[in-house]
C-alpha cells in the first residue's frame, strides 16, 4: 500500500469485466498518479458506469489486474471502498427528490459521524464531534462549489427543485463528506449547457488539483484536454468495434499513460455490484435508522440552521 497522503494512485493491466450479455470493457491499461483527473469518456451503453464501479471495487473484474492506492483489484474490493467514493451514479449513489438539500447533509454527516471514524473518536466530547461535523459539511460544500443560501428556499430546498448543475455539485459534496482519496463521478455533462459544463469540469478540475483522485464518466472531455498535459488520464470506451477474434482493439490515449478500452457487446454487464464496506457510504440511497443525536452532526446542523 502506498504511503500518499491522499489522493490514490489508480492503475489498470488487461482489466476487463464480463456479465451474461457479454463484455462490458475489456483490455483497459491504465496509469494514473495521485491528484488526477482521469475522464472516461464515450456513448451510453459502452461500458463506462461499468468501469466506474470496477474501479471503486462495486464490481468484480473477469480478468487482468487493477489497484488503488496500492490496495489491488479484486483481492482488496472491500478496502478499496473504504477509500473512494461514488456521486451522481444512477441506481447506486442518487439524490433522493423528496429530500431536501439540509436533509441530505445531515443524514450524511450522521453516517460519516457513526461508521466513518473510529471507535475513539465517537467517544469524543460532543461539542468536538459538532465541530467536525460541521467543518466536514461546509468544507465539502465549499470544494463542490455549493452555496446552500443561493438556492430557491436555501438549505430547504427540495432536490426536485434544484437545477442539473447543483444536483451534480450536491451529490459530489455529499461524496466528499467521507474524505475520499478517489473520488468517481457518472454522468458528469449529462445534459449540461456548455456553460454549466465548463463550471463542472472547473469544480473536478480543481478537486483533482487539491489533491483528490477524481473519475468521471462523460461523453465530451473537459475542453482544453491538451492543456492539462499529465494532470488530465483519458479513457475511451466503445470507439470501434472489437475485432473479429473477438478480443477488443486497444484504443489510443492521452499521457500520462497509454490506456486501452473496450469494445465489448453493446449495452453494460449485469454482474452484480458489491455491497459497501461502510454503510451508505456513497451517499443516500439508504436511509439512516436508529441514529440519534448522540453523533452531534444533528446539532451541528440546527445551530447552523441546516436542519
Amino acid at each position: 500500500m502506498d504511503s500518499t497522503p491522499h489522493g490514490a494512485a489508480v492503475t489498470a493491466a488487461g482489466f476487463g469485466l464480463k456479465g451474461p450479455r457479454g463484455w462490458a470493457f475489456r483490455n483497459i491499461d491504465l496509469a494514473a498518479r495521485p491528484g488526477s483527473l482521469i475522464a472516461v469518456q464515450g456513448p451510453s451503453g459502452s461500458g463506462r458506469t461499468c468501469l466506474l464501479l470496477a474501479l471503486t471495487g462495486r464490481m468484480k473484474p473477469a480478468e487482468g489486474t487493477a489497484e488503488v492506492g496500492g490496495l489491488p483489484l479484486p483481492k482488496k474490493m472491500a478496502a478499496v471502498r473504504a477509500v473512494s467514493a461514488l456521486a451522481h451514479v444512477p441506481g447506486v449513489a442518487e439524490l433522493d427528490p423528496a429530500l431536501t438539500v439540509g436533509e441530505h447533509l445531515r443524514e450524511r454527516a450522521l453516517l460519516q459521524g457513526r461508521f466513518g471514524g473510529s471507535l475513539r473518536a465517537l467517544l469524543r466530547p460532543r461539542r468536538e464531534r459538532r465541530a467536525e461535523a460541521r467543518a466536514l459539511v461546509d468544507g465539502a460544500l465549499d470544494a463542490a462549489g455549493l452555496d446552500p443560501e443561493s438556492l430557491p428556499k436555501g438549505i430547504r430546498t427540495s432536490v426536485r427543485d434544484l437545477e442539473r448543475l447543483e444536483a451534480l455539485r450536491l451529490s459530489v459534496a455529499l461524496a466528499l463528506v467521507g474524505r475520499p482519496r478517489l473520488l468517481a463521478v457518472d454522468d458528469t455533462d449529462l445534459k449540461l449547457s456548455d456553460e454549466e459544463r465548463a463550471a463542472a469540469w472547473a469544480m473536478l478540475r480543481g478537486l483533482a488539483a487539491a489533491g483528490t483522485t477524481v473519475l468521471a464518466v462523460c461523453s465530451e472531455p473537459p475542453e482544453g484536454s491538451k492543456d492539462l498535459g499529465e494532470h488530465l488520464v483519458l479513457v475511451r470506451t466503445g470507439d470501434r468495434p472489437a475485432p473479429a477474434s473477438g478480443k477488443a482493439a486497444p484504443t489510443a490515449l492521452v499521457a500520462p499513460a497509454d490506456t486501452a478500452d473496450t469494445a465489448g457487446p453493446e449495452g453494460t454487464a449485469d454482474a452484480a455490484v458489491e455491497g459497501d464496506a461502510r454503510p451508505a457510504a456513497d451517499g443516500p440511497g439508504g436511509r439512516a435508522e436508529g441514529h440519534d443525536d448522540e453523533e452531534g452532526a444533528a446539532d451541528a446542523f440546527a445551530e447552523t440552521g441546516r436542519a
